[in-house]
């Protein structure tokens, strides 16, 4: 593994970076001692501007290089989980009920890593554009600041992110182009029918029934709807019904999510839900109604930004740590909108054996820091080589 050797020599420092970010979890766009810790070290490293408040507690700082170039953008998430701590570290969460469960906190540290090597070196045409985003996990930090114009006002042309997976293989790197991760939409399905005694069911329209037949009926979207060769998940997660043994509830509430990476399978999803909703409750007597919410759209990597971050991944961690035919995976990132608005890719990096994501047991791992910074530093010399 090639780690930058100056970016090495930044391994505890980083280390403690990290650790104390850990002892500080956020949420949402509520990050404001993340964002002053990151604030206050880009400034002692000498970026050549720095600009606050997006989204709250966004922040894009600029590093010039040598020479004209176009701006390449390197986001990291800041935001934490609402999730209690079960681990016994000495640097584990001091803000109650939230944790950095999801490694937000080393993906900040590899940025900052990053932005310090390049501060110093500065072996690269054009500029930097570091992005620390908050509200990755709630309601689209990316979003907003794409859409309070940072790609326009700092010029950038393409925009690279990474997130650490555990159990994959340390500094290993996976990726692919097209879509990496899934739009993620979620609906809301009220039932009304007409409550009554359990022992008549007779006197009651049931909406318990109707929404067991909802639950079933939904899942022909994806045997029956849908082609075979691409991809849609549909789960339902909740039914909230009833109070006792004996009652026939008046009403039912059903929740779930839908995964899809084609554009035209998620606007047949949603279609499908509403027909069948309605048509399942009728065949009950019910009535029924369905909100469908869209969330995040699906990640997608463009081919040359691929090709570009794959380079750079191979430099640090060798040809035989990387993928470039990843399969996708379900799971969301407001990433998503970031490359929306410009091209670019988004990787996953292994950080080795722990606890999983989003488990109140989860720790980054330390060592994978100056792999991750190494990382962005290269892919920033890698896409934008000074002109010789």
């Amino acid at each position: 593994m090639a780690i930058v050797n100056r970016i090495a020599g930044y391994a505890s420092e980083m280390t403690q970076w990290r650790q104390h970010l850990h002892t500080i979890p956020e949420l949402g766009r509520e990050c404001h001692k993340t964002a002053a810790f990151v604030e206050q070290k880009l400034r002692e490293f000498g970026v050549d501007k720095l600009q606050t408040g997006f989204a709250t507690t966004g922040i894009v700082a600029i590093i010039n290089g040598q020479g004209d170039g176009p701006t390449i953008g390197l986001r990291a998430d800041m935001d934490g989980l609402p999730i209690i701590e079960a681990t016994e570290l000495e640097y584990k969460s001091t803000h109650e009920g939230r944790m950095h469960a999801c490694g937000h906190d080393g993906h900040t540290t590899m940025l900052l890593g990053a932005a310090k090597y390049l501060c110093e070196t500065r072996n690269f045409a054009g500029r930097v554009a570091l992005i620390f985003q908050p509200d990755e996990e709630a309601t689209g930090g990316a979003e907003a600041m794409v859409n309070e114009g940072i790609m326009d006002t700092f010029d950038i042309a393409q925009v690279y992110g990474i997130h650490n997976v555990p159990e994959l293989p340390f500094g290993e790197f996976f990726t692919k182009p097209g879509p990496i991760m899934a739009a993620a939409d979620t609906f809301d399905i009220n039932i009304t029918g007409r409550g009554g005694h359990g022992a008549n069911p007779h006197d009651t329209i049931d909406p318990v029934l109707a929404a067991c037949s909802i639950a079933q009926a939904i899942q022909t979207i994806v045997s029956r709807n849908v082609d075979a060769s691409k991809q849609l998940v549909i789960s339902v997660t909740q039914i909230h019904t009833g109070s006792t043994d004996n009652v026939i509830p008046e009403t039912a509430y059903m929740n779930g999510t839908v995964r899809t990476f084609d554009a035209e399978v998620r606007d047949l999803a949603e279609r499908r839900l509403q027909e069948i909703v309605a048509g399942q409750a009728a065949s009950y007597g019910c009535e029924a109604d369905i909100t469908y919410n869209r969330g995040y759209p699906a990640t997608v990597n463009t081919e040359q930004g691929v090709e570009i971050a794959v380079k750079a991944a191979r430099d640090v961690s060798g040809d035989d740590a990387v993928t470039d035919t990843a399969e996708p995976v379900m799971g969301a990132e407001d990433f998503a909108y970031m490359l929306e608005s410009r091209p670019g890719a988004y990787l996953f990096m292994g950080q080795g054996p722990g606890a999983g994501l989003h488990h109140p047991k989860y720790n980054f791992n330390d060592e994978a820091a100056p792999v991750g910074a190494s990382f962005f530093a290269r892919l920033v010399e890698t896409a934008q080589p000074v002109k010789g």
